[in-house]
C-alpha cells in the first residue's frame, strides 16, 4: 500500500548543503593537495631537511586525480551521478584524511605541526554532512592520528619531544587532546549546524504557507468575481424559465413543459444560493467559528447529501466522538472527498465513511473501491488545479481547500492507495484543543 504524507523539508537538507558545498570542496581539495606538496617542497630546500619527495607527492597527486574526475562528472549536465551528494563529499573527506595520514608518515609524524589539518575535514562534515557521518570521520581521524605514534619517518628537525620511536606522555597527551578536540568540533559545530538547517527549514515552511495562503486568496477573488459575474445571466435564466411555465400552463397547456420549467427555476435558486455564499465567504473556509460537532452527526448529514446505494456510513461510527471544527467547511471538505472518491470508484461499490479517535485527533476517512492512484498521482496530490479527470468535470481545487482546511485546524489530510483495490483518505483534525 502506497502513502502519501505531506513530506517534511528537513528530509532534504543533508543532501542540498552537501550539493551546494560540492563545488567549494573541491576547490579546498585543490587548495590542500597544492599546500601539502608545496609545504614540503619549502621544508625540503628551504630547511635543508631530505624529504621523499616522490613519495610525499603521490598522496596529494591522488587527491588531485580523484578531484579532476569529481570535477567533470560534476560539470557535464547529462551525467547521471550513481552516488548521492552527501555519500560524494563523505568520501572525498575520508580519502583526504588517508592521504594526509600518508603524508604526516613520510615528515614526522605526529611531531608535524600540521596534525591540525584533521580537524578541517571534521569541521566541515560537522557543518555539510549527517551526525552519523561526522562522527565515524571523526573516529577514522583519531585512529588515524593514533597510528602516526607507530609508523613515522623521523625528522630530526622537528623531534622536539623525543628521539626514537614509541610514545611518550607528551605524545599520548597529544593524541588525548586531540581526541577531546575532535570530540567537541563534532559536537558543537554539528549541533550548530543542526539548529541553522531546523531555522531554514521552517523559514522554508513559513515561505509554502504564504504561498498556499497567496493562492486561496487569489482562489476567494475569483470566486467572488465568478459569483458577481454569473448572477446577472442566471437571473436571466431565471425570468425566462418563468416565462416558459406560464406559456405552458397558460397557453400550450404541457404539464411536462412546466414541470421542467419549475425544476429549472429551482436549480437556478440553488445556483445563486451557492453563489451568494462563494461572494460572501470565498474559499476560507475559517470565516464561521469552531464548534463542538458530533463526528457522527457530521457523518451522517453528509451520507445524506448522496444516494443511499453509493455512500454509506458504517454502523453507528463516530458514535460519542466528538471534534471541534467549523460545521459547514468540515461538511463541504468531507463532501468533496465523498465526490472524489464516488469518481473513482467501480459501478456497484460504495464509498465508507468512518470516524475514529486517535489521541488528542479525530480521524473522519473515507474509502472507496475504486482502481486506486499511481504513485505520481498520489505525490502530487493536494497541489491547486491538479486533476486526473476529464477536461470539464473538475478544477483540481477539491482536495487542496481540503488540505488547506486541515492544516487550518491544525490537522493533517493523507492519502494511502493500493492499485486495484482502492483509496482511503484520511481527514485528521484536534478533537478539542482551541484553533491558533
Amino acid at each position: 500500500m502506497k502513502r502519501y504524507v505531506p513530506a517534511k523539508p528537513m528530509t532534504a537538507r543533508p543532501e542540498a548543503a552537501a550539493a551546494i558545498a560540492l563545488p567549494w570542496v573541491i576547490r579546498l581539495r585543490y587548495a590542500m593537495a597544492g599546500g601539502q606538496f608545496l609545504v614540503a617542497v619549502l621544508v625540503d630546500r628551504g630547511l635543508h631537511t631530505a624529504l621523499p619527495l616522490g613519495w610525499v607527492a603521490l598522496p596529494p597527486a591522488i587527491m588531485a586525480l580523484s578531484n579532476f574526475w569529481l570535477t567533470r562528472r560534476t560539470r557535464t549536465p547529462d551525467t547521471t551521478l550513481s552516488v548521492e551528494p552527501t555519500s560524494m563529499v563523505n568520501w572525498c573527506f575520508v580519502l583526504d584524511t588517508f592521504c594526509l595520514t600518508a603524508v604526516l608518515m613520510l615528515t614526522g609524524g605526529p611531531n608535524n605541526p600540521f596534525t591540525l589539518l584533521y580537524l578541517v575535514q571534521i569541521t566541515l562534515s560537522a557543518t555539510i554532512l549527517t551526525k552519523r557521518q561526522t562522527w565515524a570521520l571523526g573516529g577514522l581521524a583519531t585512529l588515524c592520528f593514533g597510528a602516526l605514534f607507530f609508523h613515522y619517518r623521523p625528522i630530526p628537525v622537528i623531534e622536539m619531544h623525543h628521539h626514537g620511536q614509541g610514545g611518550n606522555l607528551h605524545l599520548i597527551g597529544m593524541w588525548v587532546g586531540f581526541a577531546i578536540a575532535t570530540f567537541f568540533v563534532a559536537l558543537f559545530s554539528g549541533k550548530i549546524s543542526e539548529l541553522l538547517r531546523e531555522r531554514e527549514s521552517s523559514l522554508l515552511d513559513m515561505q509554502e504557507q504564504l504561498a498556499r495562503k497567496d493562492r486561496l486568496a487569489s482562489l476567494a477573488t475569483l470566486a467572488a468575481g465568478a459569483a458577481h459575474e454569473l448572477s446577472t445571466p442566471l437571473g436571466t435564466i431565471a425570468v425566462v424559465a418563468k416565462d416558459v411555465e406560464r406559456y405552458a400552463e397558460r397557453t400550450a397547456h404541457d404539464a411536462s413543459l412546466a414541470e421542467d420549467s419549475r425544476l429549472i427555476r429551482s436549480e437556478v435558486d440553488r445556483c445563486h444560493r451557492i453563489l451568494r455564499r462563494m461572494s460572501a465567504e470565498g474559499a476560507e473556509p475559517m470565516g464561521e467559528a469552531l464548534t463542538m460537532l458530533s463526528a457522527h452527526d457530521v457523518l451522517r448529514a453528509v451520507a445524506r447529501e448522496f444516494p443511499p446505494d453509493r455512500v454509506r456510513q458504517q454502523t453507528e461510527s463516530g458514535s460519542g466522538i466528538a471534534l471541534l471544527a467549523p460545521p459547514q467547511a468540515i461538511h463541504q471538505a468531507l463532501s468533496a472527498l465523498v465526490r472524489n472518491a464516488l469518481d473513482a470508484s467501480q459501478t456497484g461499490t460504495a464509498v465508507l465513511l468512518n470516524a475514529e479517535r486517535a489521541g488528542d485527533f479525530v480521524r473522519l476517512v473515507v474509502s472507496d473501491r475504486g482502481s486506486g492512484m499511481p504513485e505520481e498521482t498520489l505525490r502530487r496530490v493536494g497541489e491547486p488545479f491538479f486533476t486526473t479527470k476529464a477536461p470539464g468535470q473538475g478544477m483540481g481545487l477539491g482536495v487542496f481547500l481540503v488540505r488547506t482546511l486541515a492544516e487550518q485546524l491544525n490537522g493533517h489530510l493523507t492519502f494511502s492507495s493500493t492499485r486495484g483495490a482502492g483509496t482511503v483518505a484520511t481527514l485528521e483534525i484536534p478533537a478539542n484543543q482551541s484553533h491558533d
